[in-house]
């Protein structure tokens, strides 16, 4: 461009000739197929699209913003007579391009910055309809109008995101040319994947030129560098070192823009596209970053100083322009970068002396490894900068995020530390300062103990508590929880620091306390692995269990609280005092009190009391002493206090039940009776429907479990001296016969058939199973013919019961169905536990036979089975009875 030629004739000049390579330019190929092969950009590089979001939120402005559209013009020019097909062509698309910067302009002014957005959008649409609808020049206006402003830089806090808004444009673009002329590339037959110019046809060819001339025809600097930068890639339908030779040029072409942000960006746009479209080619890349050096003086030079005081904006807030251009450029030229270059790289930034702003993005965008091996080089540099034009603290934090991914020599950890934290001491902004603080916390956290760590966290209270500062910096508060939550699992250690609970009461606000009790309890549930009793453990987890316990209102939702609750549980689970059971109880009235809002660990704590009182049992191997027995009395005492203040009655049942069977197990027979007898009294309190999983279901089921397995429990449970025989027995079947079932419901009958075995059980001399140290009715009776009495009256009052309602059921052929099942069971009854050498009880059990199998509905297989099984009893000595019961047995089929 020195020598005076216009880009057009350079660009002519360029055009690739049809000739063939020489044999030294095949092997020159070959060998730079294999390394673009190599190089290939992965998953490790960080793409232009994760960053796009952060840099539109974080340059922003509220001053207002123009645009100057191009409208276009529609006037006609006649072709002079003479001229041939040929240079008419060019006549019109030069005629188009003069019309293109000579056409009629409109300026939108005071626009907001989400109103520059939009109308950038709607140009960004009005491209793909332009390009859909054939006007291909018209789509090339609104590209070139869109890049020239690029060159305004008003607002020059914008500036960043008005880059951001219009690449998106040119990407845009850039991807339309690319697939219209692949496009015809693929006629007849589609190009292979990895294609050279050769396999291109000359129609396509022709097309690609024709949008590099028109380009090359743009009269201002800043358009046609960013246009042809938008299709770098289509050079490669022209020759195969197209894209090889035009970078230089592109990267050259920058050094003729004046202004160094737009300079900086316009080179950020370039590594963009050229690592998307030849990552091989480092040289352009390296060229951009060391032309980048030679620019930085620009920024302390009149005309850019006198822009910022036109604009008011003080020099650190215009440096951190260039920040988003700067990491982008270096992450490019360090990416896979051998050792040499980058050392070559901070040489020469030495060089440049107090340049923080560099500095800054090349701690940014080098690898942790290369910039933590060298971070006491760092420091000195960082030593060295101007306070005034770029914040050290901001560097030093640009430090501590490559340390905190890359360990630095061990020798030189304390003294970065040490020199670090003298600078993010005296940081007076309070949001500067967690900024920084939070990234060195971890590097703390990671290679120092708990002395370092408190000294840290009591930094942070003395900073952040004057004026309530802490208030606008909970996100980085809580990264500081997570970061030593992360490194310090033991927490004898963690809670013996002694400024960390003081650090947690910074966290004021309910929402954000509670996610941080929530993010220590499941890091102690996660990393205890034995149960403790350590009282600095235990007193502050239950501080913070309380606080979580506390959030609980009637706007909490159910599935929070039951987080929540598991949480707490987790907790209780893992608190164990050993042998000293009487401190484990004392723990579990305070966590009660503690707790009284959420039902699940209130369940938990009955559950751990229980197991306690079992516990108790299992050391003093069933014979407990006066201590023993009045513990494990309390411990019945606290179960029975608490089962009432739960909601749930599923739950207030089966722990009544099972905590009478652990009273019963450590001979409390007084405290087993009542938790017995409350939960009879409790049974008509059974509403009929319960909610499941958040529908309504019958109780029903639920119920009959619980009364079989109440029943079983009542096998080993002794009669009051003062209630009569088998007054439990009779008060289940009491409130059972009073609890309004639904009308269509045969569980009434099913408990009476339940309680058949029961009875029966009873009658025998020495009981199925018994409670080492309690005395069952077995014994209290002893067989006594007036007990026997009394069970084989209630026994037939139940069968009495059973078959009136087998006769009412009769009435309605609809429930024959139910009858036959009925029969059946409790024929299965009789034959199991009745006495059957009586003969009215032989009689009834034949006529139930009949009775299930009378319409047929009988299971067949069930029916078979059964009747193989009396024969085979028939055939026991002694079994007479039973054999002339076969034979008035008999299958009778579905038909």
């Amino acid at each position: 461009m020195l020598d005076g030629m216009d880009p057009l004739s350079m660009f002519a000049a360029e055009t690739p000739s049809l000739s063939h390579s020489s044999s030294t330019g095949d092997l020159g190929r070959k060998r730079r197929e294999k390394e673009e092969e190599e190089e290939v950009v992965g998953a490790d590089f960080e793409p232009w699209s994760s960053k796009r979001g952060e840099i539109l939120a974080r340059f922003t402005t509220t001053e207002k913003l123009s645009i100057n559209l191009f409208m276009g013009s529609d006037k006609g020019k006649a072709p002079s007579p003479g001229s041939s097909a040929v240079s008419e062509k060019v006549r019109t698309r030069l005629e188009e391009l003069d019309d293109l910067e000579e056409g009629s302009q409109r300026e939108l002014l005071n626009l907001s910055q989400q109103d520059y957005a939009n109308r950038i959008e709607e140009l960004n649409q009005s491209l793909k309809e332009a390009w859909a609808s054939d006007q291909k020049v018209k789509a090339l206006k609104i590209v070139i109008q869109c890049s020239k402003l690029l060159s305004d830089t008003s607002v020059i806090q914008f500036y960043p995101s008005k880059f951001v808004l219009i690449t998106d444009i040119l990407d845009t673009f850039g991807r339309l040319v690319y697939d219209r002329i692949w496009t015809m590339c693929s006629d007849p037959q589609p190009l292979p994947d990895s294609f050279t110019a050769d396999d291109v046809n000359d129609t396509a060819k022709e097309t690609c030129l024709n949008w590099f001339f028109k380009i090359a025809s743009i009269r201002e600097l800043i358009p046609r560098l960013y246009v042809e930068t938008a299709i770098l890639k289509c050079n490669c339908f022209l020759t195969k070192s197209g894209i090889q030779e035009t970078l230089p040029r592109l990267t050259a072409m920058i050094r003729g823009i004046g202004d160094p942000l737009v300079a900086v960006y316009a080179r950020a746009y370039l590594c963009r596209v050229g690592m998307e479209v030849a990552p091989h080619l480092k040289d352009s890349l390296n060229r951009n970053f060391f032309d980048l050096l030679g620019t930085f003086r620009q920024i302390h030079g009149d005309s850019v100083q006198n822009q910022l005081v036109l604009q008011r904006v003080e020099i650190p807030e215009y440096l951190t322009l260039y920040s988003p251009a700067i990491h982008w450029i270096l992450q490019c030229v360090a990416y896979r970068a051998p050792e040499v270059l980058l050392t070559e790289m901070m040489d020469r930034c030495k060089k440049l002396g107090n340049n923080a702003l560099l500095l800054n993005s090349v701690m940014w965008a080098f690898r942790a490894e290369f910039v933590a091996a060298r971070a006491t080089d760092f420091i000195g540099m960082i030593k060295d900068c101007d306070e005034a034009g770029f914040p050290k603290h901001l560097l030093f934090g640009s430090l501590g995020r490559s340390l905190a991914c890359a360990d630095p020599p061990e020798s030189e950890r304390l003294p970065i530390l040490n020199e670090a934290w003298k600078v993010v001491t005296k940081i007076r902004s309070p949001q500067d300062y967690i900024s920084c603080a939070e990234i060195w916390a971890e590097f703390t956290c990671r290679h120092f103990t708990k002395r370092e760590v408190n000294t840290v966290l009591a930094d942070i209270i003395r900073h952040m508590t004057p004026d309530r500062a802490f208030e606008d910096a909970y996100p980085q508060l809580q990264s500081v929880i997570r970061k030593i939550l992360t490194y310090f699992h033991d927490f004898s250690v963690l809670f013996s620091m002694e400024r960390f609970l003081p650090f947690l009461d910074m966290f004021q606000k309910d929402s954000v306390r509670v996610e941080v009790c929530r993010s220590i309890m499941e890091v102690f549930i996660k990393h205890q692995l034995e149960p403790t009793r350590d009282p600095v453990i235990l007193n502050a987890l239950l501080h913070v269990c309380k606080t979580m316990h506390d959030s609980v209102n009637a706007l909490t939702l159910e599935d929070e609280k039951r987080s929540l609750a598991l949480l707490i549980n987790g907790f209780i689970h893992m608190v164990s005092f050993g042998r000293d059971f009487e401190q484990q109880l004392s723990f579990c009235v305070e966590a009660r009190a503690t707790f009284c809002n959420l039902e699940p660990v209130l369940v938990q704590l009955i559950h751990t009391v229980n197991q306690l009182a079992m516990e108790t049992r299992r050391v003093m191997r069933g014979s407990h002493s006066r201590k023993t027995a009045a513990f494990v009395r309390a411990c019945a005492a606290y179960s029975f206090i608490t089962i009432p203040s739960l909601s749930s009655i599923f739950c207030r049942l089966s722990l009544y039940l099972l905590s009478g069977q652990v009273a019963l197990a450590n001979q409390c027979l007084s405290q087993a009776d009542s938790f017995l007898k409350a939960a009879v009294s409790l049974l008509p309190e059974v509403p009929r429907s319960i909610s499941v999983e958040g529908k309504l279901r019958s109780s029903e089921n639920f119920l009959l479990d619980f009364i079989n397995n109440f029943l079983a429990t009542l096998l080993v449970v002794p009669d009051h001296p003062e209630h009569g025989v088998l007054y439990l027995v009779r008060g289940l079947l009491n409130m059972v016969q009073d609890y309004t079932w639904e009308d269509s419901s045969d569980a009434k009958v099913k408990v009476y058939i339940s309680a058949m075995p029961l009875l029966a059980a009873m009658s025998q001399e020495t009981y199925l199973y018994s409670i080492p140290k309690v005395d069952s009715n077995e014994t209290l009776y002893g067989g006594d013919p007036k007990f026997i009495a009394e069970i084989n009256k209630l026994c037939e009052t139940l069968i009495g019961q059973v078959v009136d309602h087998l006769k009412v059921l009769g009435r309605d052929e609809q429930n024959v169905r139910r009858q036959g099942a009925l029969a059946f069971s409790l024929f299965g009854c009789l034959l199991a536990h009745g006495d059957l050498r009586n003969n009215k009880l032989n009689q009834l059990a034949v006529n139930l036979w009949n009775l299930s199998h009378k319409h047929g509905n009988c299971d067949t297989r069930t029916s078979v089975r059964t009747l193989e099984y009396i024969k085979h009893q028939a055939k026991q000595p002694d079994m007479t009875h039973i054999s002339d019961m076969v034979q008035r047995l008999a299958l009778q089929s579905r038909t």
